[in-house]
């Protein structure tokens, strides 16, 4: 798992929830190669890394919040989401920001139910 970028936790349990702070792109300390969809895969790699961490999995996210810095490849991005949460489907949110930390295209958080 990548080291957080800021002065936050990536992981944080409240009952049987687990947050988990926004992911993006980043292995080995460089973004993803591909583009949107190579950082979208990426960015759910390193989630269910950090769900494991907690002692849960992508199977437990209950809700998603997509963060793209471009509405065009909304598209793209939904392409790569689905081929890399397999047939499983949260909620979703997926909003327009205007730039992502170290230059990210995709940022995915989550909130997970895992019961203790």
């Amino acid at each position: 798992m990548s080291k957080p970028l800021g002065p936050y936790t990536p992981a944080v349990r409240a009952g049987d929830f687990i947050f988990v702070s926004g992911q993006v792109g980043i292995a080995d300390g460089s973004l993803a190669d591909g583009g949107v969809a190579g950082q979208t895969r990426q960015a759910v790699t390193n989630l269910t890394a950090q769900l494991e961490s907690m002692g849960a999995s992508l199977t437990d996210v209950v809700k998603t919040t997509c963060f793209l810095v471009d509405m065009d490849a909304f598209a793209t991005f939904n392409d790569a989401y689905v081929d890399a949460m397999g047939s499983h489907r949260p909620a979703r949110s997926t909003v327009a920001v205007r730039e992502l930390p170290i230059g990210a295209v995709v940022e995915i958080e989550a909130v997970a139910y895992r019961p203790a």
